[in-house]
């Protein structure tokens, strides 16, 4: 995978992919406010989908599993321009004022489409990448620019981008079975309900009657027979989706598990 990211601050850079395909399940620490240049993206939560096509601008929330697939498209590789909206950041920006976030966070992707505010947001940093070269000074003034125009498209933003909490924790049994589709480590499975890692085996282990991973394996491979049975996907399509790294290990253990490989059940 030729991946590269040209970062003019640490807040602010351009990503780029050269290959046909790109897959990464990640839960990003800050919001992203992500610009579209090229190519196709496609973001899996755990109910919704979506996809992102040149000239989308969108908002994902932080603390959120997601699986990104990136797609270059006409013989041009993929690229975004991405401002990393830091809790640093925001702490700044609406300090001192008086902010009413009882609509409380939804963690759901807010998307933008083209908007002009925004647009003409990001497409002025375009010169800096260039000159490889960003003030210290004006990025501070990009980026409260940015929260400034999406206080001003979206009445709700301030639910999500001032909500400073860190995960509580909250009923396992409910995440894990709308989650566990996303091949995370154990920890971070453990931080997103609110546990370290020891007491989340703990509490898996009570709610569940097994290990952590011998169910994520077994859930994420029944889910993969909906999809050849029900939805009519080939094997390439699925393993991805369904939290395993490569074709060749899905197909292993879809076969211990049922008797038979993707292929016996499609064919």
């Amino acid at each position: 995978m030729e991946h590269q990211s040209m970062y003019l601050t640490p807040d602010i850079k351009v990503s780029s992919y050269e290959d046909k395909l790109s897959k990464t399940e990640i839960v990003f620490d800050h919001h992203m406010l992500v610009w579209f240049i090229a190519g196709e993206t496609k973001i899996i939560q755990a109910d919704t989908c979506y996809t992102f096509k040149p000239g989308d601008i969108f908002l994902v929330p932080r603390n959120q599993l997601a699986t990104v697939i990136n797609y270059p498209t006409n013989n041009q590789p993929h690229k975004a321009v991405v401002m990393h909206l830091s809790t640093v950041r925001l702490r700044q920006f609406y300090d001192g004022l008086d902010i009413d976030t009882s609509l409380g966070r939804t963690g759901k992707i807010r998307r933008f489409r083209n908007h002009p505010l925004l647009e003409s947001c990001f497409a002025s940093l375009l010169p800096y990448f260039e000159l490889k070269e960003l003030p210290a000074d004006i990025a501070t003034i990009k980026i409260t620019e940015a929260i400034s125009i999406l206080r001003l498209i979206d009445k709700d933003i301030d639910s999500e981008l001032a909500n400073f909490e860190q995960p509580g924790r909250i009923d396992l049994v409910d995440f894990m079975e709308r989650n566990y589709m996303f091949n995370m480590p154990l920890e971070r499975f453990g931080y997103l309900t609110g546990r370290s890692l020891s007491t989340f085996k703990r509490d898996f282990k009570k709610a569940f009657d097994v290990s952590p991973q011998r169910w994520l394996t077994q859930k994420r491979l029944e889910l993969a027979y909906v999809h050849f049975t029900e939805k009519k996907l080939r094997p390439a399509e699925v393993y991805y989706q369904v939290g395993f790294e490569n074709l060749s290990h899905f197909s292993y253990a879809f076969k211990k598990h049922f008797g038979y490989t993707p292929k016996d059940l499609i064919s």
